[in-house]
Order: structure tokens, then C-alpha cells, then sequence
């Protein structure tokens, strides 16, 4: 196989054809990294197995496996399913930016969101799945069989950045649809009124959901770091304003900083686990995130 590391890149992933094959070659990338550092003694069974647990039956203890690890497993089968997950991908108008060089934030999100459910149909988690941009586009209720899988995929796939936002208007409805709670995962640049879009996501922990927020920006979102003069478009209203980016890069960089870490503050407050990634960052920091979230839920 290629260096697993190359499978974790975006700029690399993004080229792939098909959506099924990013997530693919980024789980498969993200499994190999897991026994190699900087994740020593991070250790995750996938497929057929679980660790065994006191009370579980000792004659469906693997011994291959134990021969193998020196570790107890149990074979699992396909009713045993212990989580039901959500994967929800912004597709509004902004999502749509991306920096030269760098992918777009929804191509970022699009293959992070593909490789989060092809990993939990890996540990046989059920997993559904919406899209939405001003309002919902899709939703499909959460399936543990494996042929599932592709339901989600092809959802996802038919997705594109389309004009206007509507997280938090989205994210309620999506709260009032799910009816088994489980873990809710969001992926967006959460480009909506700091008020709504925080009290969208206390909507599903009052109806019991986990909740794992991805906020997904541009490095140049970040920084504003462009250099002399430059365009700047809205991506929703198509206006344009010239500026001198450096004359107003430190109130920018202020205003972005209050806002992301205003996010974070309120989902911690209201015990929902928040990552700030942007699109030069490797998939992996979001799986480990995710795999240490579904541990800490047993």
C-alpha cells in the first residue's frame, strides 16, 4: 500500500473518483496510521470483534485472536449493534470556498463525512445520515447492514454547495426527525447566527443525542492572510468589495477568533464535543476525535 499518510491528505483524497473510494482509502490509511505513531497503544477492533467485557459469554471468545493479540475478543454478529449515528453535511453557498490550492470546505467535509460512515458500518454501528443548505435535502434513518452503506454514499454524492444558509433552521428540524437517539455528527463552517446555531445543536442533547460538532474553515479563513489588494465575494449574494487585506486583517482575525471560540465555549458548556479543523488538516485529527468520543459513550 502507499504510504498510509498520503490516503490522510486531503489535497491527495480529493482527487480520488469515486466517493466510496475516499472513504475507503482514508479508513484504510486511518487504520494502518492507528498502529504506527503518534498513536501507541491506541488499539480499535473493527469488523467481526469486540473487547471482551465481564458477563459476556466465554464460548464466543475468538482464540485465534487471542493467539494473535494476547487479548480476549468476542465475535460479534450483526444484531449486535451498540450505536446509532448520524453524519450531517452543510452544503450551503459557503462551504462552497476554498483557497487557492486548497480544497473546498465541502469537498473537505464530503470525504470526512463518507470516511466517518464507512467507519462506523466497519465497527457495525448503524449509520444514517442528511444533507442540507437552506433546508434539508436528504435524510436517511440509520441501517447497520453493510449494503447500506451505499444509500448514505450516493446521498452524499448528489450533494453540492448550493445559494443561502440555513444551519440553524436545518439542525432544528433534523432534531425534531431523529427519533432513536445516538450520536449526532455535524460537519459545517457553522457560518450562521451564533445564537440559533448554538441552541440547534442543545436541541439534540434535550432529545438525548450525542453530539460531535466539526467546524470546517479555509486557513485563509482563519488567518486573512491574502497579501495586497484582492476581491472579495459573497459566495450567498454575489456582492463584491475591494480591500487592502492587511489594513483590516487583525479586526478580521479578532472577529473569527470570538467567533470560533465563542462556538466552542457553548458546546462545551452544554457537554457537546467541538473540533476546529480546516482544510489543511489531515482526516485522521476527526477520526481519533470521533473513536475517542464513541469510546467514552461504552
Amino acid at each position: 500500500m502507499k504510504d498510509y499518510r498520503e490516503y490522510l491528505r486531503p489535497e491527495v483524497v480529493s482527487k480520488l473518483a469515486s466517493l466510496d473510494l475516499r472513504a475507503r482509502m482514508v479508513v484504510e490509511g486511518f487504520i494502518t496510521g492507528l498502529h504506527k505513531s503518534p498513536y501507541h497503544g491506541f488499539s480499535v477492533e473493527f469488523a467481526e470483534h469486540r473487547q471482551y467485557m465481564p458477563g459476556d459469554e466465554i464460548r464466543y471468545i475468538d482464540w485465534k485472536v487471542y493467539g494473535r493479540t494476547n487479548r480476549y475478543y468476542i465475535k460479534q454478529y450483526e444484531e449486535e449493534t451498540n450505536l446509532k449515528g448520524y453524519v450531517i453535511l452543510d452544503s450551503s453557498a459557503s462551504m462552497g470556498y476554498g483557497s487557492q490550492g486548497r480544497v473546498t470546505k465541502f469537498d473537505y467535509a464530503l470525504s470526512l463525512a463518507a470516511a466517518l460512515s464507512f467507519l462506523m458500518i466497519k465497527q457495525q454501528d448503524a449509520v444514517g445520515g442528511a444533507v442540507y443548505d437552506t433546508e434539508l435535502r436528504g435524510f436517511l434513518p440509520p441501517h447497520s447492514r453493510a449494503s447500506y452503506l451505499q444509500e448514505v454514499l450516493k446521498m452524499l454524492s448528489a450533494a453540492k454547495p448550493s445559494s443561502g444558509t440555513g444551519t440553524a433552521r436545518s439542525l432544528n428540524r433534523l432534531a425534531e426527525r431523529i427519533k432513536r437517539r445516538g450520536l449526532v455528527v455535524v460537519l459545517s463552517d457553522f457560518f450562521d447566527e451564533p445564537d440559533e446555531v448554538i441552541n440547534a445543536l442543545k436541541h439534540f442533547r434535550h432529545k438525548q443525542n450525542e453530539v460531535l460538532a466539526l467546524q470546517i474553515l479555509d486557513p485563509m479563513e482563519r488567518t486573512f492572510n491574502f497579501g495586497t489588494d484582492a476581491t472579495f465575494r459573497d459566495m450567498e449574494t454575489g456582492e463584491e468589495m475591494v480591500t487592502q487585506p492587511y489594513q483590516i486583517r487583525k479586526a478580521y482575525a479578532e472577529a473569527m477568533t470570538g467567533f470560533t471560540e465563542r462556538i466552542k465555549r457553548e458546546c462545551r458548556q452544554h457537554n457537546i464535543d467541538y473540533l476546529l479543523l480546516d482544510t489543511s488538516i489531515p482526516y485522521d485529527v476527526a477520526l481519533v476525535e470521533y473513536l475517542n468520543k464513541r469510546r467514552r459513550m461504552g
